[in-house]
């Protein structure tokens, strides 16, 4: 990471990458990265090499008791959220989080609900530090609202939130029923990666592999008797191009460069494409028979998730922003595959 963060420093030494912000722009947030980073490591060594200290004078008969019982506990709350990032590795996980809400049938309740969830996630996004925009809202016709929309931007806030997708139930006794009955209430989130639509197409010279090879067709004496022909291969995609239409192999390998970065462009936007098309298939298949978490206020109070089965009994502390047992335990079964087959609910 070092050694990444200096060639990214070096880039920016030169005044002329400031006019171009799409490649500014890039190399600005991943050296925002790899700063975080190295300041993690830095830290997480740092604890660690204190507790180890208190140990030691613990040994020669000093009471540093009180010391461990405070920065053990931190220890670990810092190790988790380290744990978090570490899962974080793919390819969207880094970008800002698009959040919808929509409220399932029910009317107001629902609505309400909804606007209890786009809450909760605001108030998520405000304890990361990370800014919140809300791009649009439809306010209910009583109470709550019929959909919203809102942007979470920070390191890693899609990667955080990409298992929030889904149907979320409560239960609870209505306030907006006079008979003070228990009432059940669905609301499905929708969370997609914030696609940068510029593409900055980043060429190593130990990605090519350059051949060289004879001109056929008719021309002048040299045309058939030099090796002017050039054709590039793009290692890691396996994309090639090839020009053999100038006497000068110079010329012929500026034009494949070219071509190749043509190609390499094209690609690029259909990997675009195909993230987003992904990302709208699977939005199509939230049904309201595909809860992932319940909230329970009544007859008992938690909040569980179906699939992780990771339960906390402090639902409140839940639904004012407190989401980190839930998105470390989807980033654990995400990370060792065991995703259930069938999501069986028994809350109630």
């Amino acid at each position: 990471m070092r050694r990444e963060l200096t060639a990214i420093e070096e880039k920016t030494a030169d005044p002329a990458i400031w006019a171009d912000p799409a490649r500014s722009q890039p190399l600005m947030r991943e050296r925002k990265r790899l700063e975080t980073l190295l300041a993690d490591d830095a830290e997480l060594a740092r604890r660690s090499d204190d507790i180890e200290a208190y140990f030691e004078l613990a040994k020669e008969g000093e009471n540093t008791e009180p010391d461990l019982v405070r920065e053990i506990p931190l220890l670990i709350e810092f190790a988790d959220q380290l744990e978090s990032k570490t899962m974080l590795s793919g390819e969207s996980d880094s970008l800002n989080a698009i959040v919808v809400v929509h409220p399932g049938a029910g009317g107001t309740e629902s609505q309400d609900w909804a606007e209890m969830l786009m809450r909760m996630y605001i108030r998520w996004g405000e304890r990361q530090n990370f800014k919140v925009e809300i791009n649009e809202v439809q306010d209910g016709d009583e109470a709550g609202i019929k959909s919203a929309t809102f942007t979470i931007s920070g390191d890693f806030a899609f990667g955080l939130l990409s298992g929030e997708t889904g149907v979320h139930r409560l239960v609870r006794i209505s306030p907006f029923d006079s008979a003070k009955r228990r009432h059940t209430s669905f609301a499905s989130v929708f969370v997609s990666p914030e696609i940068d639509d510029t593409i900055v197409i980043d060429i190593k010279p130990d990605d090519l592999r350059i051949d060289t090879y004879r001109s056929g067709g008719k021309g002048g004496q040299h045309v058939n008797t030099t090796d002017s022909a050039v054709r590039i291969t793009h290692i890691p995609t396996g994309l090639v191009a090839g020009c053999q239409n100038e006497r000068s192999q110079h010329k012929n390998k500026e034009k494949a460069m070219k071509l190749l970065r043509s190609r390499l462009y094209e690609y690029e936007l259909e990997k675009k494409k195909a993230v987003s098309k992904k990302l709208e298939d699977s939005k199509l298949d939230i049904k309201f028979g595909s809860q992932i978490r319940s909230y329970v206020l009544q007859p008992y109070r938690m909040a569980k998730d179906l699939r992780t089965r990771v339960e906390v009994g402090d639902v409140d502390k839940v639904l004012d922003g407190d989401l980190e047992p839930f998105i470390r335990g989807y980033l654990r079964m995400r990370r060792e595959g065991n995703f259930p087959a069938e999501i069986a609910d028994d809350d109630l």
